[in-house]
């Protein structure tokens, strides 16, 4: 059985389904090695649009295998380097994402813990089961969640952030939603229907524009005010530039659909 499932349908739209049900879809070594792979290889694939996240069984993702962690700790380091190497494994799994070229939308029913709230914050868009609940637990194990704070407090304000940080209490899907940890939460038997209808929206852009935009947005937001502007007109200007971007204004004037080059 795959812990992760793959499946693109013909809208461009590929489903990455966490199926390890019985760990809670925990990010063991082995989750961590398949989500890498699936991210790099979607990020190259051109008839790859969007992608979806999702999850099989009752919780999206707990995080850290905490058993598997835990038996690590032996030598003489008593875990250091198991504990950096698997660290640095989940950090790059996570830059992964903000650095695919493609949108990733999180499709989140159950709980999403730690490393797995981190996984829910390092995605472009999120939308959750009004079930579904989150949290940065690790206080409560004498752990504190630093690792997920980095997309955390990327996504939601800072004290929103370190409420969630300190206290290690579960957050509802509405109040996700209402800090911005989520874009909104829906039943949980809409919950798919609205994913994909949302990621077939964004699936019938030109991709050459989604890239350089999500591109942009990241970057941008590390920058000065003024840095920010130079750097995004200058991204305008060879936006500008592109085939779509002449083929999509030319299709506005005319008022008849574009067809895309993604060039």
């Amino acid at each position: 059985m795959s812990i992760l499932l793959r499946d693109l349908d013909s809208d461009g739209v590929l489903r990455l389904t966490l199926n390890d049900a019985a760990k809670r879809n925990a990010l063991s070594e082995a989750m961590l090695t398949e989500l890498g792979t699936a991210f790099d290889d979607a990020g190259r694939d051109p008839k790859v649009r969007v992608i979806v996240l999702a999850a099989n069984g009752p919780a999206f993702c707990a995080g850290h295998d905490l058993k598997e962690m835990t038996a690590g700790r032996t030598g003489e380091d008593r875990g250091r380097a198991y504990f950096t190497r698997i660290l640095t494994q989940c950090s790059s799994v996570m830059q992964g994402i903000v650095n695919c070229p493609k949108p990733v939308i999180a499709e989140v029913t159950g709980i999403a813990t730690a490393a797995g709230c981190q996984l829910v914050a390092s995605c472009d868009l999120a939308v959750a089961a009004d079930t579904a609940k989150f949290s940065t637990p690790g206080v409560h194990i004498g752990l504190f969640c630093s690792t997920p704070m980095v997309a955390l407090s990327r996504n939601v304000s800072n004290k929103h952030a370190m409420e969630m940080l300190l206290t290690g209490d579960m957050t509802s899907a509405e109040r996700a939603a209402e800090i911005g940890l989520v874009n909104r939460c829906t039943s949980p038997d809409a919950l798919r229907d609205d994913v994909m209808a949302m990621a077939r929206k964004i699936a019938s852009k030109s991709s050459m524009t989604l890239a350089t935009g999500k591109r942009a947005f990241y970057a941008q937001a590390q920058m000065p005010l003024a840095d920010a502007y130079d750097y995004a007109s200058r991204v305008m200007v060879d936006n500008m530039l592109a085939r779509d971007a002449e083929e999509g204004i030319g299709a506005f004037i005319e008022k008849r659909a574009p067809e895309w080059q993604d060039a």
